[in-house]
């Protein structure tokens, strides 16, 4: 049995263990193309409660863990008693006696912290306001699959200082590579809620353009996050510079990647031209949140595997 761990930030790992990770990352995904059956999990089950709708991270995940011979249950707080004003203390409690692991994603940070600190199993950070592990786990994976490395490179984080780009951040800090942000005036990085020790792997642009020059990768996300609905027309003015379109990627180096964590909006933050385009990598990007959370989850309950 492995020491309970969870992953609630991306500085929860050390560099050594996320790199362990992407290696076993490697091996994992190379099995599924390969259709071989490989249940490390089996008879264990993953809770998953979603207060924040979700595509990709409620299929991950629940893929995920039956492809690793476990079984998945998803809980809406609409559907539970969280969603009728019980304790998150008190569901942690009981949830994580009925179950192995457990995937919260929700809107405050200190909610799914509370959940950790009364739990008896790994609790993992499936998206909160403030952070985007998994999600960034699978960005530096594409990256590695595609250009090797991502230490000493440079990526430009195009948009919101939203809670992909703060786990950008910290990554930048774990792995030894530049984030060059741009945002619109009263967007900018907070480095406290980013939890930033320095400026050594962080630079704040006024000019997007400036910000992807020489960039080896170019990344973004939608103007308008969940839960901040009420602001969108005011967004979609103060954003409107703020496009990733051919003219900017071309600023970037030439063999420049572009990511996306989806859903996009096509004609916003990214133009069709780039997200379709050949610098564009964001399906193997998708796909590779499954690899990365099975690696995650096998590490959180197993621990370091040796096969």
């Amino acid at each position: 049995m492995a020491t309970l761990r969870h992953f609630l930030q991306m500085k929860d790992l050390a560099k050594d263990e996320l790199a362990y990770l992407f290696d076993r990352t490697r091996i994992i995904k190379a099995r599924f193309k390969a259709y071989q059956r490989y249940w490390p999990l089996q008879d264990r089950t993953l809770v998953m409660i979603f207060e924040k709708a979700s595509t990709r991270t409620r299929l991950s995940f629940e893929a995920g863990m039956h492809q690793l011979g476990g079984s998945a249950i998803y809980l809406n707080t609409r559907d539970s008693q969280l969603g009728r004003g019980e304790p998150v203390e008190d569901a942690a409690e009981v949830i994580s006696r009925m179950s192995d692991i457990v995937m919260i994603r929700t809107y405050e940070q200190e909610i799914i912290e509370r959940f950790a600190s009364h739990s008896r199993v790994p609790v993992i950070n499936g998206l909160t306001n403030e952070y985007h592990p998994c999600q960034i786990l699978a960005d530096i994976f594409t990256f590695i699959e595609h250009r090797g490395p991502i230490q000493g490179k440079s990526v430009a984080w195009i948009g919101d200082s939203n809670n992909v780009c703060n786990t950008w951040l910290q990554a930048a800090e774990v792995f030894d590579f530049k984030v060059r942000v741009s945002t619109p005036p009263g967007y900018e990085v907070e480095a406290e809620r980013a939890g930033l020790h320095g400026t050594d792997h962080f630079e704040q642009f006024a000019d997007p353009m400036v910000a992807a020059r020489g960039a080896d990768l170019v990344t973004t996300d939608v103007w308008t996050s969940m839960g901040f609905e009420a602001e969108n027309e005011e967004r979609l003015r103060d954003f409107a510079d703020w496009q990733v379109d051919a003219e900017m990627m071309r600023a970037a180096r030439s063999d420049v990647l572009f990511m996306h964590c989806l859903p996009a909006h096509r004609g916003e933050e990214v133009a069709a031209e780039v997200i379709d385009g050949p610098h564009s990598v964001v399906w193997d990007e998708a796909e590779n949140r499954l690899h990365t959370q099975k690696a995650l989850m096998e590490f959180l309950l197993l621990g370091r595997v040796e096969d």
